[in-house]
Parts: structure tokens; sequence; C-alpha cells
């Protein structure tokens, strides 16, 4: 079993910038794919960015070049950089772990943390 905790969300302007953190507990984080997912309200949860285990990265068409995934194995950690935020990146965002299958369907994901809320205002 996997324990996903996010932080980092907040209230920020638009143009500002924020870095989510994801701390995982349990079993062996370095062997899985970790990935970043936002929902907004009324809204479905959308796939952001995934990094493998050795460092590879994808994202989503909504985030390329403004958004960077990254994770420290040592700290058990995976991290969102968010830049050029706009007030529709308000939304909640999820860590999720271990995939089987496309990045971008949630049922893909095994692992979910509880969400941080991110509030761009304009």
């Amino acid at each position: 079993q996997v324990q996903l905790v996010e932080s980092g969300g907040g209230l920020v302007q638009a143009g500002g910038s924020l870095r989510l953190s994801c701390a995982a507990s349990g079993r062996t984080f370095s062997r899985y794919v970790m990935g970043w997912f936002r929902q907004a309200p009324g809204k479905e949860r959308e796939f952001l960015a995934a990094i493998t285990w050795s460092g590879l990265s994808s994202y989503a068409d909504s985030v390329k070049g403004r958004f960077t995934i990254s994770r420290d194995n040592a700290k058990n950690t995976v991290y969102l950089q968010m830049n050029s935020l706009k007030p529709e990146d308000t939304a909640v965002y999820y860590c999720a772990g271990d995939v089987s299958g496309s990045y971008y369907y949630t049922s893909s994901w095994h692992y979910w943390g509880q969400g941080t809320q991110v509030t761009v205002s304009s």
C-alpha cells in the first residue's frame, strides 16, 4: 500500500508560480510512475503530467511549457512546478502513483492523494 500526501497549494495571482509536493510512504516509491491530475468544479479529473522512475516526463498539451514535473527518489517525493498560472488553472490538484495503461485515464492509476486546492486570481 502507498500513501500519498500533497502540499503546496494556495492562492496566487495570475502570472505567479507555485510548487506542489507529493510525499509518498509505504511500498517502494522509486519503482512507480508518478503523476499529477487536477479537477475543477463541475469538470472531470484531468491528466497533467507523469514521470517515470528514471525521470522521463510526459505532459498534457494544456500545461506543456508552463508546468514541470520532477521527483526526488531519495525523499520519496514528486513535485509539480507551476509557472505563468492562469485563472483557468484553479482546481484541486491530485497526486497519483503506479499506473497500468494510459496516463490519461484516472482508472489506470492505483494510488491517489487527497488533493490540494490551487486558486489563481485574475
